[in-house]
Formats: C-alpha cells, sequence, structure tokens
C-alpha cells in the first residue's frame, strides 16, 4: 500500500501525530479513522457489487482493459505512428520494375515529373504561410 513510503516515514509521521493530538486524543482518532477506512471499503465493494450486477458478463471485460491505451499522447502516437510499415507491394515483378525505371527516369509514378533542387539555392518561403 505504502510503496513511495518507508517505515521510517511512518513512524515520523505517529511521532507528529502524538505530539499534535496529545496521548489523549490520539487512540480515538486512530479508531475514527480506522472506522472511516473501514467505511470507504464497503461503499467501494457495493458499488462493485452493484457494477457487476448491473453489467453482468461486460464486468469481466471491463476488468482487461488497459486505460493508459486511452491517454491523449498514447492515443495520439498510435493514430500517428501506428502504419509505419511499408506498404506492401501488389502486381507483378515487372509493373514494379516499370515504376523503379519510370521514377530513376524523373517520372512520379503518378505520371508528373520531379524536379530536384540546387544545394546552393536556399529552399521557397512563404512568408504568409508562416
Amino acid at each position: 500500500m505504502f510503496d513511495s513510503i518507508g517505515w521510517g516515514e511512518i513512524v515520523v509521521l505517529a511521532l507528529a501525530a502524538l505530539f499534535i493530538f496529545g496521548p489523549d486524543r490520539l487512540p480515538s482518532l486512530a479508531k475514527d479513522a480506522a472506522n472511516g477506512l473501514k467505511k470507504a471499503r464497503d461503499a467501494v465493494t457495493g458499488v462493485r457489487g452493484q457494477l457487476h450486477d448491473t453489467l453482468g458478463d461486460d464486468f469481466d471485460h471491463l476488468r482487461d482493459i488497459d486505460l493508459r491505451q486511452y491517454h491523449p499522447k498514447t492515443f495520439i502516437r498510435s493514430q500517428l505512428m501506428g502504419d509505419d510499415d511499408a506498404p506492401a507491394r501488389t502486381g507483378s515483378t515487372a509493373a514494379s520494375a516499370a515504376a523503379a525505371g519510370a521514377t530513376a527516369a524523373g517520372w512520379s509514378p503518378a505520371g508528373q515529373a520531379t524536379r530536384t533542387r540546387d544545394a546552393s539555392t536556399p529552399p521557397p518561403f512563404d512568408v504568409d504561410a508562416t
């Protein structure tokens, strides 16, 4: 339950509670805190039981859901980067070779010429676009 709190910190908190509340009130406060935790645990168990009764078999399916996949960063990353695989080539090898030859000759597969840019000239810049 206390993964990030060690025994030393628990002892320090108990001593601080002893000094703040005093030895007379501390046992009654601990008893009240234990009763409050018991009521909260019973309430959570009741809600879980009601959900199980209402949803039936679907409730077991909800336990298996990994909610981390619905975090916005993870969701966007999976949507944008999920299809990084190269598209599979379909058709004959002759058609693939012809397309590769056309691309090497300066033509794109869509039939439009590709232009190469000289490295010494700056790329085009549109002031209105940025």
